[in-house]
């Protein structure tokens, strides 16, 4: 029967996103049960096609990314992949009225890691719009359920979230994806020059973005703010800890969150939740 399938799917991007981001993982947890298989359906599929850009080395990334959107097209057009992820995601577009064009904008910023691009200030924001910005309006269209009018309202709140998140991860992952892959994503910034002064200006504009989509935060449906927000607090924590490391200390390497303190966010942030401080 195609609900056992149905079923499956759900299940293998629910495990995705388990495997490859634990706060995430925690954030969805605290989402109303009968959103979350959305929101991993969306996590797996944009997992997927972020892993064949940044992961099959040795491979034909063009060529696999390039078969993920056909299979796409087609899953999209006719409701149906026998890929588990993309099958999960076309349910989850469908049924939460997702637009295309935030789907295409994503594969496009998909496409633009394939290739070593110097980045200027309007590349810069057409590859945050499509990795990060549209991603956040996906899952608004889940945790509005439909409602076009909230989600108008909390669109820009949605995309600065989407934005700062994105951002940190350019921090975080700054050593690995210069020494690594070849890649320096944000403009005018000469890496063999990288400071303090520099890292200071990207980590004001990533504060003014974390003080705007809080505002946001604060008006999403109880079935979602406190999941968003959890997702919020882990991301925050992320910054200043990279906020307080000298700009060498980011090159050489990746500053993380330990487990435990996910965990004391989580209780910390659902007391706040409780307490109406939110």
């Amino acid at each position: 029967m195609k609900k056992l399938f149905d079923e499956l799917a759900f299940h293998i991007s629910k495990e995705t996103t388990k495997k490859y981001s634990t706060s995430f993982s925690l954030g969805i947890l605290a989402l109303e049960a009968s959103i979350r298989p959305a929101i991993y359906a969306i996590y797996g599929f944009v997992r997927l096609a972020d892993e064949i850009v940044d992961s099959f080395h040795g491979y034909d990334r063009a060529v696999l990314l390039n078969r993920l959107k056909d299979e796409l097209d087609y899953a999209l057009a006719n409701r149906i992949s026998v890929n588990p992820i993309l099958q999960s995601f076309q349910e989850t577009y469908h049924r939460y009225g997702l637009q295309r064009e935030l789907v295409d904008r994503f594969m496009n910023s998909m496409e633009m890691d394939l290739f070593k691009i110097d980045y200027n200030d309007a590349r810069y924001k057409q590859y945050i719009l499509g990795s990060a910005e549209v991603v956040g309006l996906m899952c608004l269209h889940v945790f509005v359920g439909g409602d076009m009018e909230k989600y108008e309202e909390l669109k820009p709140f949605a995309m600065k979230l989407g934005s700062a998140f994105q951002k940190v991860n350019f921090l975080r992952d700054l050593r690995d994806d210069y020494c690594s892959l070849g890649r320096t994503y944000f403009p005018n910034v000469d890496m063999h020059c990288f400071d303090n002064a520099t890292k200071e200006t990207i980590e004001c504009d990533i504060e003014s973005e974390f003080r705007e989509a809080l505002v946001g935060i604060k008006r999403l449906p109880s079935s979602s703010k406190f999941g968003v927000y959890l997702a919020y607090r882990y991301y925050l924590s992320l910054f200043r800890k990279i906020k307080a490391a000298p700009a060498q200390r980011i090159l050489q390497e990746r500053v993380r969150i330990p487990n435990g303190r996910k965990i004391s966010l989580m209780m910390s942030s659902y007391v706040q939740y409780k307490m109406a401080i939110l």
